[in-house]
């Protein structure tokens, strides 16, 4: 791809002073993608995962096309997660800092905040409304919130918007716009059961695929831990603390094992916070102010943390899970790592767990073979190593089990191969 600058596009000139003051030179390769086809009108679906720029490129199109003489709500970005509403909030803001007398009205609604104080704020209707899908439906609901001049509609992070239920919610906000709206849907993954979303709202959008420019950050050593016959929970306690981290995060698949696990480690001694996607808002406040405060050492979570929640200050993430979507494993490695510090990204595995672990190492990660030998971390042999030294001691256990003729016949090496590899299956099938 040519190189490009923000100058290629036809962004409103007080967008070129904010994009300076940022900081920010050239466009990454999504906004280059994205900008010239959103500015004609054309609706979008990036799949892209974090660290690609995304959210400059659907910022940026729409504040150029926004009426500052207009007050109606022309554009609306819902996300799944109060922080991650908020982050884009706080982008938008920078952006239009500079826009003098071209500015417009942009508003925050997410859930845990004052309603009453929403709704008395909304007398005046922003131009630009940013939130969670289910307090932008309640302002709706109460006919506080106009949506229905909006002619943009943004779906960020669609994937985790399903998981945690809230498309039903974008669903019932996108039936209120307009028919011929341009809509942007943004996610890492598209699962088959997205699919009806985007074709019920969408007619032959532009579909972009963008991969970071590095699967993970340099400064992220990524670690492979063998489970063995071991207790796995005695074995992440051990762990935890042979780390001694400044801070790290448990990663399972399902908020059910975040429960589990937390309460084991809870019960083994250790002051452990959890979050997951069935905290109230109230109580992922707190459990968020609690971590700020370094009131914890470990926290348990879901994949909703991974994307939906900013955490400073990770030295060490654990997978005691690996998610079969491998690209959470590099959202939840992202965690740590982060500027100029160092991070570890360790990963508890069996034998069921190689084709996953050989498929991270397609995508480019290289992982160091340590194990927990008597409270210590110690350096071991490539797992592949120990794996191929145990099939050759295997072979020679079946060898010496088939029994030998005395007279040597035509064809023998031939049928003496063809019956270590019978066993070999046999033993297969018993383990089973």
């Amino acid at each position: 791809m040519s190189e490009k600058t923000f100058k290629d596009f036809s962004l409103k000139p007080y967008l070129f002073d904010a994009l300076e003051k940022i900081g920010f030179q050239t466009p990454t390769e999504i906004q280059q993608l994205i900008i010239p086809s959103a500015e004609k009108g054309v609706s979008v679906v990036g799949q892209s995962q974090t660290g690609t720029g995304k959210t400059h490129a659907f910022l940026l199109p729409i504040l150029s096309k926004m009426n500052h003489e207009i007050q109606e709500v022309q554009a609306v970005i819902t996300a799944p997660t109060r922080e991650l509403a908020n982050q884009i909030y706080q982008e938008a803001l920078k952006l239009i800092q500079y826009a003098n007398e071209e500015a417009i009205q942009v508003k925050l609604f997410v859930g845990g905040t004052d309603k009453v104080k929403a709704i008395e704020k909304l007398k005046t209707q922003p131009q630009l409304v940013i939130g969670t899908p289910g307090r932008i439906y309640d302002l709706v609901s109460e006919n506080a919130l106009q949506i229905h001049t909006a002619s943009i509609l943004v779906v960020d992070e669609a994937d985790l918007m399903m998981e945690m239920g809230f498309l039903e919610d974008v669903d019932k906000i996108a039936s209120r716009l307009p028919k011929d709206l341009q809509m942007f849907v943004f996610s890492a993954t598209i699962p088959e059961n997205l699919r009806p979303f985007l074709k019920k709202y969408m007619e032959n959008p532009l579909f972009i695929q963008v991969e970071p420019k590095r699967k993970t950050a340099k400064n992220i050593e990524h670690v492979l831990i063998p489970i063995r016959h071991r207790d796995k929970i005695k074995l992440l306690k051990d762990l935890l603390i042979a780390f001694n981290p400044y801070l790290a995060i448990v990663f399972t698949n399902t908020k059910q094992q975040a429960d589990y696990v937390a309460t084991e480690l809870s019960n083994k001694g250790l002051k452990v916070g959890v979050i997951h996607g069935d905290l109230s808002p109230r109580e992922r406040k707190k459990m968020m102010t609690q971590i700020r405060n370094l009131d914890y050492q470990y926290i348990v979570a879901s994949d909703l943390a991974s994307r939906g929640i900013d955490i400073e200050g990770v030295s060490h993430v654990i997978n005691y899970e690996i998610p079969k979507d491998l690209n959470f494993y590099i959202h939840r490695s992202g965690r740590t790592g982060r500027g100029e510090y160092t991070g570890i990204s360790a990963i508890l595995y069996d034998e069921t767990n190689e084709h996953l672990i050989n498929r991270l190492e397609g995508m480019g990660i290289t992982f160091a073979n340590l194990d927990l030998v008597g409270g210590e971390l110690k350096t071991i042999s490539d797992r592949n190593e120990r794996r191929n030294r145990k099939k050759k001691k295997e072979s020679v256990q079946i060898l010496n089990t088939v029994k030998k003729p005395k007279k040597v016949k035509p064809g023998y090496k031939k049928k003496l191969r063809e019956e270590v590899e019978r066993q070999k299956r046999i033993q297969s099938r018993k383990k089973r």
